[in-house]
């Protein structure tokens, strides 16, 4: 719990970080005490960058991704996560619900969630551990409500809230402006916009029932899908699997995360490729790397992967040895 400072106390000041990675899954990595796994799924060289913010009981960030990602996420335990997308960008989603300009995002430490992200996107993070946030919550008479904030993942915010909480997250991100403040100080800026936040969401579900069987269906197509890496699958294959037409397939695919199941299913395994390309021994060859992921045309493979990422697969096994 963090204590008032006397005033022989040293005024610790506040201590921003910036990192960034070509690669989106080294980038996923870049993100103090997350789980997570990013895929790239638009094509071209990927950069991505993080400024960081961290106190011991809340974490603030910007995160800069220059290609469309689907994302897995897990915050660290006893949390809850904000994520606040910066205004005029496309529409991203979480959990397969779109977030849009009067959206903000939110879900509970240890616990996956998805995130599916457009080209050149900007998000800002918040993440506070809860024994603080509901200390703060009671000494400014605040009652959350836990059962919308943790339940639909989506929640709106007045126009003048969200572009508050915007000035507020971006000054103090920025370091030469805060540079002079004590953390303390800083600190407690942070965790009223936080409050004034949740003071004022309201919460965002899905509209429609039909929702609830478009994500199923996709759930159940890339459990398969994960389930056999190295078999060639067909769009004929995931309908079969998950007892629908190839219409409500593609429909539930795009709906849930902006992109057709033959998409997923040649993306996901391309990033597969890469993912293990990365951290494989010296020695190992690319080709049985392939093989692996079910690519067996190494001509068709090395094409596919380069328009995704930008390179040769050769270059990023160059790469990952240095």
């Amino acid at each position: 719990m963090r204590g008032i400072e006397s005033s022989a106390a040293p005024k610790k000041s506040v201590q921003v970080s910036y990192k960034e990675a070509f690669d989106a899954d080294l980038h996923a990595g870049n993100l103090t005490n997350w789980q997570q796994e990013y895929d790239q799924t638009s094509r071209g060289g990927f950069h991505g960058a993080i400024v960081e913010l961290p106190f011991d009981d809340l974490q603030v960030f910007k995160e800069v991704t220059s290609q469309a990602l689907q994302q897995k996420c897990v915050v660290w335990p006893d949390s809850v996560w904000l994520g606040i997308p910066l205004s005029g960008q496309d529409e991203g989603r979480i959990n397969g619900l779109s977030v849009r300009e009067q959206h903000i995002m939110c879900r509970p430490g240890d616990c996956e969630f998805e995130l599916t992200t457009p080209q050149d996107y900007e998000l800002f993070g918040m993440v506070v551990k809860l024994p603080a946030l509901m200390r703060m919550a009671k000494i400014h008479g605040l009652d959350l409500n836990w059962s919308e904030l943790t339940e639909y993942g989506r929640l709106a915010l007045p126009e003048k809230t969200l572009t508050d909480v915007r000035y507020v997250l971006s000054r103090s991100l920025n370091g030469h402006a805060v540079s002079s403040m004590p953390e303390r100080l800083v600190h407690d800026l942070l965790m009223m916009a936080l409050l004034e936040v949740l003071k004022t969401e309201q919460p965002a579900p899905a509209d429609t029932q039909s929702y609830h069987h478009r994500k199923q269906v996709v759930d159940i197509a890339r459990a398969f899908i994960h389930d056999h890496p190295d078999t060639p699958l067909t769009v004929t294959d995931l309908c079969e699997v998950a007892s629908v037409s190839r219409r409500t397939l593609q429909y539930a695919f795009e709906s849930i995360l902006s992109i057709s199941p033959i998409q997923y299913l040649r993306m996901s395994r391309l990033n597969g490729v890469r993912r293990k390309l990365m951290t494989a021994e010296e020695g190992a060859k690319v080709a049985d790397i392939a093989a692996q992921w079910g690519f067996w045309h190494m001509s068709q493979f090395a094409k596919g992967y380069r328009q995704l990422f930008g390179e040769l697969p050769s270059h990023t096994r160059a790469y990952s040895c240095c």
